[in-house]
């Protein structure tokens, strides 16, 4: 085939039925898209992760019986349902028994396995909805494809081992013009357990996947059509942008932009495979291409916003004109698996925040009692929370004159809590109290895009 595409659907995608049947004429009106990468649905993922980390009964049971309406409320809408039940079944018999190992001991090769299922289900009942306009498609379990290492709950792919597996089980099936349908999210270990990716992992899948077949392009459906200036909700006026670059995407997945997780660039960048963003509801709409290197590159491209941010500020006096002091810091924050985020430094003192968007599958809390007993035996600790990260994206932001100025006369009624210029041509960072956040992004596109 001259032209092969991945595309991959999010979960609010492939919510209920009639989300699934958009996603399926998208798929059928594109003969380029030979393979779909799925997300569970909706709200599924969430109650895994909650059964996952181990409840009760009768919590346990709610939990359950939620899992199994947002399947049941699929399947009744099928004229068919007599082939795909039956697996769907199994897979919910399978929760409920992993939920209840995991309310005797949880542990995160358990939280992985359990929620792995919300990508099986919605895989299992696409094809289902897929038969019923009469195309055929085959299922593919991608933990037969996506190798990883056994780091559950945040696992890095293999790739030299994933490109083989593909070579083996998944060109073939290509080659032979079939339409594969798999999951997001999910890999498998040396030892053949099930890892996943972290959260957003399904873009990441399908990047991979895009990678391993030289696919010509990855095109993520979403519930937006494309990447905007900001967040719409926040500012009504923002606007779609038609072509971006990665390192700009990248930066904007990074600061919060949910519409890419930022490692699904790692494989498209490697590989130079243009991205495309639109809307399963509405693809009409047109969306956002990200490429190598689009034009024009404006001085401001679109603004980004991370809530619920931490803020660690160590000081020792011992810094004052010491060695190692930063060295230690980090390697503590590595052992700990914590990913530093923006960083300030004074004499005495380093303020950094702690990135989040890396965070494992599970959700848990990045700053564990441990960590912090460790950081406290040569240094004072403060910990700031309720803090926002806004981020300006844009192009040769640290050597255009008067950039500074533009922001900070934006800025002049806000208290700005920490500020980080001058690391990056893409971005300029600013964290700010979370009240205050939104107010801060409405000033800033304001004065900058409209």
């Amino acid at each position: 085939m001259s032209h092969l595409s991945v595309a991959k659907f999010g979960g609010s995608s492939v919510a209920n039925y009639p989300a699934m049947q958009s996603c399926a004429k998208i798929v059928i009106a594109d003969p380029n898209t030979r393979v779909v990468v799925l997300s569970a649905s909706a709200g599924v993922t969430n109650l895994l992760v909650a059964l996952a980390n181990g409840c009760e009964e009768p919590e346990r049971s709610k939990l359950l019986g939620e899992v199994r309406q947002i399947q049941e409320n699929i399947l009744n809408e099928l004229k068919d349902d007599s082939t795909v039940r039956p697996k769907i079944e199994a897979l919910l018999d399978n929760i409920t028994s992993l939920a209840e190992a995991a309310n005797l001991a949880t542990s995160l090769a358990l939280t992985d396995e359990l929620i792995s299922h919300g990508e099986m289900m919605s895989s299992l009942i696409f094809v289902e909805v897929l038969r019923e306009f009469e195309v055929q498609a085959s299922w593919l379990d991608v933990r037969q494809i996506v190798a990883t290492n056994s780091h559950f709950g945040k696992a890095a792919p293999n790739d030299e081992q994933t490109h083989a597996n593909s070579e083996r089980v998944l060109k073939p099936l290509i080659d032979r013009g079939e339409l594969v349908i798999t999951q997001g999210f999910i890999g498998c270990d040396e030892q053949g357990k099930t890892t996943t990716l972290g959260r957003g992992g399904s873009d990441y899948s399908a990047a991979l996947l895009a990678e391993v077949l030289d696919a010509e392009d990855v095109l993520i459906w979403t519930d937006v059509a494309g990447i905007y200036t900001t967040d719409p909700r926040i500012v009504p006026n923002a606007q779609r942008i038609d072509t971006m670059s990665f390192s700009e995407a990248a930066e904007m997945a990074t600061f919060g932009a949910k519409v890419l997780h930022p490692a699904t660039l790692l494989p498209a960048v490697r590989s130079n495979i243009p991205v495309y963003v639109g809307s399963s509801k509405a693809p009409q709409d047109g969306g956002t291409w990200v490429t190598r290197d689009p034009q024009p590159r404006p001085t401001f491209r679109a603004i980004a916003l991370r809530r619920d941010q931490t803020l660690l500020t160590l000081s020792s006096l011992n810094m004052l004109h010491a060695q190692g002091f930063l060295a230690n810091i980090f390697t503590i924050l590595a052992k700990h698996k914590i990913s530093v985020d923006t960083i300030t430094t004074s004499e005495v003192s380093v303020a950094i925040t702690l990135d989040k968007t890396g965070s494992a599958s599970s959700g848990a809390t990045l700053l564990s009692n441990e960590l912090i007993s460790e950081l406290s035996e040569f240094c004072t600790v403060k910990v700031d929370t309720d803090l926002s990260l806004i981020a300006l994206i844009g192009n040769a932001l640290h050597t255009t004159s008067g950039t500074a100025k533009r922001i900070f006369d934006t800025l002049e009624a806000y208290n700005i809590r920490m500020i980080c210029y001058g690391a990056s041509t893409n971005n300029v960072c600013l964290l700010a109290d979370s009240d205050k956040a939104d107010e801060i992004v409405r000033a800033l596109h304001k004065s900058l895009f409209e």
